[in-house]
């Protein structure tokens, strides 16, 4: 949901009573919670044409929808164990509905960090590992925080190489938390975590914790720590970074290198680079972008991969700072 959608839903349920609204949290996630609730204690002297009007996009929304899906889970249950009898169908359920509902992990999405972290730190790093990617990635974050320091590098390593959630390691989720799971033995494994998903995790660390993580991956295995710090700061990612550091970094890439990596960047990027441009300049790279022929994807691939380095090196240097470090700093 993107702020302006946040912004309706705060002042729709102020709109509503105490009980409908509360009726409506409970269909909330927690960080969608969290982040309404905060915007509902900020909202102070709302016109009337714009609670009018939030209103009535609500309701026009509420009459384009059908009861066609709600609860569609039960629906699919139950024509399947009459046409199929409940053996075949629940063969064919384990893969239809599989990842509903069978980590027994939801409840752990509204607790604080560190008691998360109190609960899970005496288990094995490989279950704490399968805790931590079923949560969003800033709370994970935080609970690596809550851990101890060996203990911590052995959880990302094993994020980092973790590739499925087996059913024997849900099994044990569920006596960690008292959930009562929904799963069986055919039950095949749901894809958490991996690469990207401890890569997401440490965006979220400090660069001091975040050097410190990754130097022990690295000793365990050095590609991974590189495959870990490949996927933490994409060329996409470049739009979260401020005006500033995108002209510093403009300033030491050379023309070809931005045209070529440009080519397979989204329109929102290109636009905040010409945005950081003077206007010749940036009509020129236009002109350039537009004349410039196919370009395989391993090219562009690696000329991103050449501008992402320049990025760091300027980030190390102090020179600027990108998106996603909790302590990082200019100096």
């Amino acid at each position: 949901m993107d702020e302006t959608g946040l912004d309706q839903a705060a002042l729709l349920l102020l709109s509503l009573g105490e009980e409908e609204a509360a009726e409506v949290f409970k269909f909330l996630s927690p960080k969608e919670v969290q982040k309404i609730g905060e915007i509902m204690a900020k909202t102070k002297n709302v016109t009337r044409d714009k609670v009018e009007s939030v209103l009535g996009e609500f309701v026009e929304a509420a009459e384009m929808q059908t009861v066609v899906g709600m609860n569609s889970d039960e629906f699919i249950r139950s024509v399947l164990n009459k046409a199929l009898g409940a053996d075949k169908a629940n063969l064919l359920l384990d893969r239809i509905l599989q990842g509903h509902d069978v980590t027994g992990i939801e409840g752990l999405k509204w607790v604080d960090a560190s008691s998360v972290a109190e609960l899970i730190k005496g288990e094995h790093p490989q279950i704490i590992a399968s805790i931590l990617v079923h949560l969003e990635r800033d709370h994970a974050s935080e609970v690596l925080e809550f851990l101890p320091p060996r203990l911590r590098n052995d959880v990302v390593l094993r994020i980092a190489t973790l590739d499925g959630i087996q059913p024997t390691a849900l099994q044990e989720l569920n006596d960690v938390l008292g959930k009562v799971l929904s799963s069986s033995d055919k039950l095949k494994k749901t894809p958490l975590g991996g690469v990207r998903a401890a890569a997401e995790i440490l965006n979220f660390c400090g660069a001091a914790r975040e050097s410190s993580i990754l130097d022990a991956v690295r000793e365990q295995d050095a590609e991974l720590a590189q495959k870990i710090i490949d996927e933490m700061f994409t060329f996409d990612n470049l739009i979260d970074i401020d005006d500033r550091s995108i002209q510093l970094l403009l300033r030491e890439i050379q023309s070809e290198s931005l045209i070529v990596a440009l080519k397979g960047s989204k329109q929102d990027l290109r636009d905040k680079i010409f945005k950081n441009m003077s206007q010749r300049a940036g009509e020129l790279l236009r002109e350039d972008l537009e004349a410039k022929g196919p370009v395989k994807v391993s090219e562009v691939e690696a000329e991103q991969k050449e501008i992402l380095k320049i990025a760091r090196r300027l980030a190390e240097e102090g020179q600027i700072a990108l998106g996603g470090k909790g302590d990082e700093a200019y100096v």
